[in-house]
Formats: structure tokens, sequence, C-alpha cells
């Protein structure tokens, strides 16, 4: 049980120490993930940004995933759920442009004007503040890929553990404080799960610039 994010990433950066004073990027999955991530970032002393991916909601049931998109335009997709549920290359496109909408503004809303961190070459440290299907994260890890970093790692307070043997497949490390088993949600391992707000990942930022 972590008593809120920020002590969780206070514990996960006791596990990254290998990464500090490296060439080394932290990419946050926000909202939540961004107050895990910031706490790590002043112990590794690094760069950092965000990343955002977006589930595809089935037509009908926005809750149903049938895939992810993040802000570059990297799409996964779950065909499975696609062909069970009959969805249409029309929906799935207008779907798609609809997220990166979405991504953009929530990019802008966060970040202003400031340019993003180039990642290329770089050891790319992605953070969220648990991962429960590792569907999403993984359209993430597809968009790291494509531009070029070095290697990536996955850091994250909880995870089942098959979600963890699965993201070992795709990346070159998986820090994870806590594998459970059954695992039910997130912010069970959490005292204080509070949604973190749009305000409070804004701050963040703010904060490192005024710097």
């Amino acid at each position: 049980m972590f008593k809120n994010r920020k002590a969780a990433g206070i514990e996960l950066s006791k596990h990254l120490n290998e990464y500090a004073g490296q060439d080394t990027v932290l990419l946050a999955i926000p909202r939540g993930g961004a107050l895990v991530a910031n706490a790590i970032r002043k112990t590794l002393k690094c760069e950092w940004d965000l990343i955002i991916p977006r589930k595809l909601g089935a037509p009908f049931n926005r809750e149903i995933a049938i895939g992810a998109v993040t802000q570059d335009g990297t799409l996964l997709l779950d065909e499975e759920m696609i062909l069970y549920l009959d969805v249409s290359k029309e929906y799935i496109e207008k779907e798609k442009e609809n997220q990166i909408n979405e991504i953009k503004r929530r990019m802008r809303l966060y970040m202003g004007a400031r340019e993003p961190v180039s990642i290329k070459s770089k050891k790319v440290i992605v953070v969220d503040d648990g991962i429960a299907t590792g569907f999403t994260i993984k359209a993430a890890i597809k968009s790291i890929q494509k531009s070029g970093a070095s290697e990536i790692v996955i850091a994250v307070p909880v995870a089942p553990s098959d979600v963890v043997e699965d993201l070992l497949e795709i990346v070159d490390k998986v820090v994870c404080l806590e594998s459970p088993y059954p695992f039910y949600a997130v912010g069970m391992f959490y005292e204080d799960f509070h949604q973190t707000t749009d305000n409070e990942v804004i701050e963040l930022f703010t904060e490192q610039t005024a710097k």
C-alpha cells in the first residue's frame, strides 16, 4: 500500500539509480503518472516530458477498448475485439482522429508552447501510477520505438504479474514494485488515489519552467 503517488515515485526512484546522470528522459503518462514521474525526476535529475496514449472506445460502449493511439498517430488495434464487434474501418479512423485531437488539446493545456523533449538515442523511462491491462501503454511503447530511443524502461508502482511478463517481451526492462495476484484495480494499492486534476499536472511543468 502506497501512501500516495509521490511516495510511490520516491520508492521507484530507489530502483532507478543506474539511470542518474545518464542521457535519460522520463515520459509520464498523465494525469496520475505525472505525479509519480515528478518524484523520480527530482532524484534522477533528468529531463522529462509527457506521452498521452488514449484508448479508442467501441461504438455504443465507450468503456470497451478496441485500440489505442498516441499523439504522433501511432495506432495499436485489438483486432479480435474489432472483429467480434464488427467495427467498421470508417469508425476506427474517425475515433482515431477524435482521440488524437483530444491528445493535442491536453498537450497544449499541460505544456503550453513548450517544445517536446527529443528522445532519439536516449534511454527512456515510461512512468505511470499503475497498469491494469497494459493495452494503452503498449501504444506508447510502439510510439517510442519509432522515435529511436536507445533503451525503453517501464517504471510503475503496481501491475499484474502477467502484464509485467508481457511487457518484458517488448521493452528492455520493467521496474514494478508490486505484482499482486489476483489483481483488481490500481487504486486498491494507494491510501490516497484521488483523481489527479489538470491543474496539478500544469503546475508541475509551470514550476519547472519557472526554475
